[in-house]
């Protein structure tokens, strides 16, 4: 059977030894800039074994914008780590950053589920499912869905379809909604697709807690305290990085590393405020332009 995919689905190969010249569009520079949120895996690293592989670059651009007195935060739909693991590994490569400087979907969700006084089903990576403990009591009222990885079994997706099931309001909250992410060189399906099935499935909509969310991106804006318009959203997730901060107000940067694929330059739905061949090249870009 040969599938073909549609849209930013449609290719997956991308000749990086004959990379066009980056997308001027000076616009994106005409308004101040007073605050960066930036995407880890892909942008500052790139998935891999062990710890990965640091972009180069990108350590000494996140410098050059602290530098300059631009306040940066990192949001990220990572749910296969704790922050304090994600923390870790960017200070192995040489990033200067704090858990405090992160904004995960996982803090995020716990602090809904507190709030609403829910008990969550988990279909997560065993990494994170410690993170949860004090807030499952008794039978779920909720289904939580994270990047699962080789967890996503047909019958992890079972169980979390019968809870739902059972539920007299089934609730189902996603740790970001990703179409597909890059790990160790290859492509794999994120939670988004998941969360889609169990949507289908049930009939429902999931709350997304992470990116593309208003309310994730609004979150970190304001622990910068710094507008939507005087923000710049820097990613390699076409969808979720660049449309969902454009949908915020928020200007949106695609860097072609991570998983970044070539029809993303001219999608059919989000077109990008610019597009740079990495961080280094979209932070000097906008350090020149505060210069002006």
């Amino acid at each position: 059977m040969i599938l073909i995919l549609l849209e930013e689905q449609q290719v997956i190969f991308h000749r990086w030894n004959n990379i066009p010249p980056s997308r001027t569009m000076s616009s994106w520079l005409d308004r101040p800039i007073k605050g960066v949120l930036l995407d880890i895996t892909g942008v500052l690293y790139e998935s891999g074994d062990g710890k990965g592989v640091v972009i180069p670059g990108s350590v000494k651009a996140v410098e050059k914008l602290k530098t300059s007195g631009i306040p940066v935060r990192l949001v990220t739909n990572e749910t296969c780590a704790t922050r304090t693991a994600v923390v870790d590994k960017l200070r192995f490569h040489g990033y200067k950053v704090s858990e405090a400087d992160i904004f995960s979907p996982v803090p995020a969700a716990i602090a809904i589920l507190k709030e609403r006084g829910l008990s969550p089903h988990l279909l997560v990576h065993p990494a994170i499912e410690d993170e949860f403990k004090e807030v499952i009591k008794g039978s779920p009222s909720c289904v939580v869905v994270g990047d699962a990885d080789e967890g996503f079994s047909f019958e992890n997706m079972n169980k979390a379809f019968r809870t739902l099931l059972n539920m007299e309001k089934p609730l189902l909250f996603a740790l970001g909604f990703g179409k597909y992410y890059k790990h160790q060189g290859m492509l794999q399906m994120d939670v988004g697709a998941f969360a889609s099935a169990l949507e289908f499935a049930c009939d429902l909509k999931s709350e997304v807690v992470g990116k593309p969310s208003r309310q994730f991106f609004g979150a970190a804006l304001s622990d910068i305290g710094v507008p939507a318009e005087e923000a710049v959203m820097v990613g390699d997730d076409i969808v979720s990085d660049v449309g969902g901060a454009q949908n915020c107000g928020i200007r949106g940067v695609l860097v072609r590393t991570g998983k970044f694929t070539a029809p993303w330059e001219n999608h059919p739905v989000v077109k990008p405020d610019f597009i740079a061949n990495n961080l280094a090249e979209a932070v000097d870009k906008i350090i020149e332009a505060q210069k002006k």
